[in-house]
């Protein structure tokens, strides 16, 4: 079909007096089509042509349905992606996320302040609450500055006890114990901040205890400064997005409620295959492959910890208290130990 302006000065050259075989030589086309030109005015008008369904068409429902799912959280295309693959989905990552932005707000991104550590030199560490009440989920998360590897383990409390205990098995996972930990205000690792001075905090005596068994420095990141501890926040939504919400969404929909074990069992494979064997945006490199040299840069994984602290040790009056292992020196000297100078505050 011709183009309205070609059909237009068609019409011009007829209206100078110009003959069809003449107009025909000018404009290049044939008589046949001058002549229906000349003799029909509708035929030059655009009649555009039905859309043909795209590759993402026959998966428009289901996208709809996790993404109501999911609701208020929002589910990663790459996450979408992946389910969409096995379902015979053909089509691009682009197209995909293009049709998502269509379905929810495009939020503005938070900047981004980065700091680099050595190999072996730092951890980042926090709590995220998943869900509260009688069910109530929480999952910690430990990232290594360096290789960007990440540990998690969902758990039922934030207890000191707990606590603890993931950061064994973190160490267990990552082959080796950092030189500092860094941390926010938890009440399980600080009990005053600058209480001997500027960036000279009072931790909690049960946690130091272990924190000199292990061989690591607990630090702290600036109050109501989350960037500071970066990696590990950025990784807790990355967790949330690419992991939670579709394991969560996905469940609701069959009316099972994800436990403590169930998580625990899935994002264990999920680490393994997905988080820390994909690409890092930052570093441009797999964590994993990074964890194998950064884990030369580790400290020794200590044997299993003997402490033990007050508030398990009210739990079971009836039975006597065992020993409490670990705690060799008083605890002032610990406190003094952190206290003296040369132990700034980390920044970011």
């Amino acid at each position: 079909m011709l183009g309205g302006e070609l059909a237009l000065e068609i019409r011009v050259l007829a209206r100078h007096g110009k003959g069809v075989r003449e107009i025909a030589r000018e404009v290049g086309v044939s008589r046949n089509t001058v002549r229906r030109y000349l003799r029909d005015l509708e035929a030059a008008r655009y009649r555009p042509r039905p859309p043909r369904p795209g590759k993402l068409a026959a998966f428009e429902g289901y996208i709809a349905e996790r993404v109501a799912a999911a609701a208020p959280e929002r589910l990663e295309a790459t996450v979408l992606l992946r389910e969409l693959r096995e379902r015979g989905y053909a089509g691009g990552y682009s197209i995909l996320k293009a049709h998502l932005a269509l379905l929810r707000p495009v939020a503005m991104p938070e900047p981004v302040v980065r700091f680099e550590t050595a190999p072996g030199e730092q951890m980042q560490v926090d709590w995220a609450v998943i869900r509260r009440g009688a069910d109530r989920l929480s999952v910690f998360v430990a990232t290594l500055g360096w290789s960007r590897a990440a540990y998690v383990e969902f758990a039922t409390d934030e207890r000191l006890e707990t606590l603890l205990t993931c950061h064994e098995h973190a160490f267990l996972a990552f082959g080796g114990v950092p030189r500092e930990v860094l941390y926010d205000n938890m009440r399980t690792v600080v009990l005053e901040r600058d209480r001997y001075g500027r960036g000279q905090h009072r931790f909690q005596p049960g946690f130091l205890d272990f924190a000199g068994h292990c061989g690591f420095r607990p630090r702290l990141c600036q109050p109501y400064r989350a960037q500071s501890k970066g990696k590990v926040e950025r990784f807790i939504r990355y967790l949330r997005g690419g992991f939670w919400v579709p394991l969560a969404s996905r469940m609701a929909v069959d009316g099972v409620v994800v436990d403590q074990a169930a998580a625990n069992l899935a994002v264990g494979r999920w680490l393994r295959e997905v988080a820390n064997a994909r690409v890092h945006a930052t570093t441009g490199e797999v964590p994993t492959d990074r964890l194998e040299a950064e884990r030369q840069a580790l400290g020794p994984i200590p044997p299993p910890y003997g402490g033990q602290s007050p508030r398990r040790a009210a739990e079971v009056p009836s039975s006597p208290p065992p020993p409490v292992a670990g705690l060799q020196h008083p605890l002032a000297l610990y406190d003094a130990l952190f206290a003296a100078p040369g132990m700034p505050e980390a920044t970011p």
